[in-house]
């Protein structure tokens, strides 16, 4: 199987398994410990958790804390339920759907139209009132790197609350200051099943999930020592080879721009994440391709969508048409992709295209 879906979701690293080994202990070992129990079992997993928090703290600007939570939906929920201000939440058109849900369902939504690239314009207005703005820093189904503080600017100027959706972004770019910050550990080579939010110092929230006051008691739940472990290691391998990913990511993105030659583009050429590339033909059965390459893993857009039927949201706002939407496919590179793979897929995904007329 040949695996370019790496916006979905990352292979585990083998650094975090390591670490992640120690804190899934059966009764034979000491690694079982509830984090937050206060006798030497307890102490020592806690210890875990916070040796994690501090590597998950290295990927975002200083001058804040992080809430571990589990997942990035999780944590934009917190953010985003949690303010206590009230007005507008203007919201890119082309953010994740755990952002745009959550705007729509406070009933507080305004959009933010981005251009053909998918920028958000920097001289959109914001609407009088505004409580929260949330520009996602990378996009996950086109790539494109928005101008963050620009937009923490802007926000701090309209007296509002700037969230950024960085879990494309964490570990693979210098994270953008923000006031609140979302990420997730699977999508930069850590487990499945824990997030976190990032505040600034001064950003206060109410609890969304109460019970036993955890994570300072804004997120009430046990921790998972072992999940914690390995995003805090994922975390720590990330940053220490983030110049080294992104120069692999760059050369694999400009080999497929030359594979997929007669492909064209969703997104901007620059101004972008090279692990990312969203490319369209013309009449392209997608579906019928996914089948015919089902050696290989990639997709039609956004995992967390898929089954829906809908074209993207992200490709609409683009300004392509259902039809453009959905001859799309993405391709998502990783830190474990070859040059190899990469080639031979390229090969078998234009062979079926072809064979489609």
């Amino acid at each position: 199987m040949i695996y370019l879906d790496c916006q979905a979701t990352t292979p585990l690293a083998p650094e975090a398994r390591e670490e992640m080994l120690r804190w899934l202990g059966g009764p034979e070992t000491d690694g079982f410990g509830n984090p937050h129990s206060t006798h030497r079992l307890g102490r020592s997993a806690a210890a875990a958790v916070e040796l994690a928090r501090e590597r998950v703290a290295a990927l975002f600007p200083p001058g804040g804390r992080v809430i571990f939570t589990g997942s990035a939906t999780e944590a934009i929920n917190l953010a985003m339920r949690g303010t206590r201000r009230q007005g507008a939440i203007a919201v890119s058109a082309i953010e994740h759907a755990a952002v745009l849900d959550t705007a729509q369902a406070l009933g507080r939504a305004h959009i933010l139209p981005v251009d053909a690239e998918g920028f958000v314009q920097t001289e959109t207005p914001l609407p009088d009132g505004t409580a929260m703005v949330c520009v996602m820093q990378v996009n996950n189904e086109i790539g494109t790197v928005q101008d963050s503080a620009h937009w923490a600017a802007r926000a701090k100027a309209a007296g509002a609350l700037f969230l950024s959706d960085a879990v494309q972004a964490a570990g693979k770019l210098q994270v953008a200051p923000a006031d609140m910050i979302a990420v997730s550990a699977h999508k930069l080579h850590g487990p499945k099943g824990i997030g976190a939010l990032w505040l600034a110092d001064g950003v206060e929230l109410d609890a969304q999930i109460t019970g036993g006051g955890q994570e300072g008691g804004l997120r009430s739940g046990t921790l998972s020592p072992a999940l914690c472990a390995g995003f805090g290691a994922a975390a720590k391998l990330a940053l220490a080879r983030q110049e080294e990913d992104a120069a692999h990511m760059a050369k694999l993105w400009h080999r497929a721009r030359a594979l997929f030659a007669g492909w064209d583009l969703n997104g901007p050429e620059d101004a972008r994440w090279h692990g990312n590339l969203n490319i369209r033909r013309v009449g392209l059965d997608v579906a019928r391709l996914m089948s015919d390459c089902r050696d290989i893993a990639f997709s039609a857009g956004s995992a967390c969508a898929s089954g829906s039927g809908r074209p993207s949201h992200v490709l609409r706002a683009l300004g392509l048409s259902d039809a453009e939407a959905k001859s799309s496919i993405r391709l998502g590179f990783g830190r474990y992709t070859t040059m190899e793979s990469l080639e031979a897929a390229a090969a078998a995904i234009n062979y079926a295209a072809s064979q489609q007329g």
